[in-house]
C-alpha cells in the first residue's frame, strides 16, 4: 500500500482511503440494505481484507445510515490498532444542524465506533452559508468547542467536509482552525482544482498545511451513467482511470472510495499499486502545443 502524510498532523496514512457512507446507507449506488444479513457479511470481509491491504484509514459519520456506518465499522474493528504493520487511522463526523452539540454527536459517536477517542472528527458539511461560517466560528461556536474536545483527548485532529468551492470553504480553511480538510474531487467535479489559473481549495488547504482528504473517487456512479448515456454499447470499465485520475494530484493525501465487498477492495488495491496508470495532472489541462 502506498502511504502519505496527512499535511500538519503529521499522521501516515494509506493514500487510499475507505470511505464509510456505503456500509450504512441502504440502497446507496446500488441495491442493498445493511440490516440483510448476506450484505452485512460482505461488509465484515471487505473490511478485513482492507486491513490486510494496508488500508488504515476509514472515514465514516454518523449520518450515514443513522449510525449504521459507525456501528458496523465499530464491530468489525473492535480491538483493531494497526493495519499491516501502520496505526489505525478513524475518522467521523458530526453535524453544525444544532440538533446535537459537538460533544452529544462525537459521544454518541463513539459509542457507536466502541472507542474512546477517534484519530479525526470533521463537520459533516454539505455547503455552507455565510451564517454558517458565522455560527462555526464564533467565540464558543462549533469550532470552539472541538478545539476543547481535540484539547481533552476525545480526537487528535478536527477537520471539516463539504461537497462546494465556495466563500464557506475558504473562510473555513484560511480560518486556521482545522487540521484537515475533505472535499468533493474527481474527473466529473474539479472545482477544487484548476491548475491552469491556478485556484481552488486544494490549494489553499495546501498553503494551510492542511491534510487533504478527497471524495467520491470514482464519481459517485456520475461518469459511468453519463457514459451509458452516449455510448449504450461501451464496454470499457473506466473505473481504474478515474481512480488514478484522483491519486496523480500531488496535494491528495488520502483519495477516498467506498468499498462495500471485499472484491472491490482487492481492485481497487490493485489500482494503487499501479503506479504507471498515474497521469500528470497539470498537462490534462494544457491548452496550446
Amino acid at each position: 500500500m502506498e502511504y502519505s502524510t496527512l499535511g500538519r498532523t503529521g499522521a501516515r496514512v494509506s493514500h487510499l482511503g475507505f470511505g464509510g457512507a456505503v456500509l450504512g446507507l441502504k440502497n446507496y449506488l446500488n441495491a442493498f440494505d445493511p440490516a440483510d444479513a448476506d450484505d452485512r457479511r460482505g461488509l465484515f470481509e471487505a473490511v478485513e481484507v482492507a486491513l490486510e491491504s494496508g488500508i488504515n484509514l476509514f472515514d465514516t459519520a454518523a449520518g450515514y445510515g443513522n449510525g449504521e456506518s459507525e456501528r458496523v465499522l465499530g464491530e468489525a474493528l473492535a480491538g483493531v490498532r494497526e493495519a499491516a504493520g501502520e496505526p489505525l487511522f478513524l475518522s467521523t463526523k458530526l453535524s453544525h444542524d444544532g440538533a446535537l452539540s459537538p460533544r452529544q454527536s462525537l459521544e454518541r459517536s463513539l459509542g457507536h465506533l466502541g472507542r474512546d477517542h477517534v484519530d479525526l472528527v470533521q463537520i459533516h458539511g454539505n455547503s455552507y452559508t455565510p451564517d454558517d461560517v458565522e455560527r462555526i466560528l464564533a467565540p464558543g461556536g462549533i469550532a470552539e468547542q472541538m478545539q476543547q474536545l481535540k484539547a481533552e483527548g476525545l480526537t487528535r485532529f478536527i477537520g471539516f467536509t463539504s461537497e462546494d468551492d465556495n466563500g464557506g470553504v475558504d473562510a473555513l480553511v484560511h480560518s486556521g482552525v482545522f487540521d484537515t480538510m475533505q472535499i468533493c474531487y474527481n474527473f466529473i467535479f474539479q472545482h477544487p482544482y484548476e491548475p491552469s489559473r491556478p485556484f481552488g481549495a486544494l490549494f489553499e488547504a495546501e498553503k494551510q498545511g492542511m491534510g487533504i482528504l478527497t471524495m467520491r473517487a470514482p464519481t459517485s456512479g456520475t461518469f459511468q451513467r453519463w457514459i451509458q448515456m452516449v455510448n449504450p454499447e461501451n464496454t470499457f470499465d473506466y473505473t481504474p482511470a478515474l481512480i488514478q485520475f484522483v491519486l496523480s494530484n500531488p496535494l491528495v493525501d488520502v483519495a477516498l472510495a467506498g468499498m462495500r465487498d471485499a472484491e472491490i477492495v482487492r481492485k481497487n488495491v490493485a489500482i494503487v499499486a499501479d503506479t504507471a496508470g498515474r497521469i500528470d495532472i497539470n498537462a490534462v489541462h494544457t491548452r496550446y502545443v
